[in-house]
């Protein structure tokens, strides 16, 4: 069972390091796969303060920021399932982080007022 909270420390830090330094440093090479981060993503929040109006009109499934982050996720899901019979309450935290991050990251944006009192630092990290 400490593999619950080990899986969802991993999946944190692995979220935070990616975000900095994949997202917001190699993301911003306009020729990056990773732009779409800061180009679309945070332009589009910064253009109708938090809202991302893509979450609710495109399909998860296309090659845009939506569908490239869903894709990200699916892929961090997929590379820990090797360690499914040895750890797989660590896999499992890792399999519902990675749903969870993508819930809430879509919720912040279709409702900037729950994100502002649920979520103050992603706001702030937007705006």
């Amino acid at each position: 069972m400490i593999g619950i909270p080990l899986g969802l420390l991993a999946a944190n830090a692995t979220e935070w390091v990616v975000h900095k330094y994949v997202l917001h440093g190699l993301g911003k090479k306009k020729s990056s796969f990773w732009s779409f981060h800061w180009h679309e993503h945070h332009a589009e929040s910064r253009t109708n303060v938090m809202r991302d109006p893509h979450y609710a009109d495109r399909s998860v499934l296309g090659w845009h920021a939506q569908g490239k982050e869903a894709l990200a996720l699916v892929g961090a899901a997929a590379a820990i399932t090797p360690l499914f019979p040895v750890a797989p309450f660590f896999v499992a935290a890792g399999w519902y982080s990675a749903w969870n991050y993508y819930r809430v990251h879509k919720r912040s944006h279709e409702d900037p007022a729950w994100a502002r009192e649920h979520l103050t630092w992603h706001y702030d990290h937007h705006m």
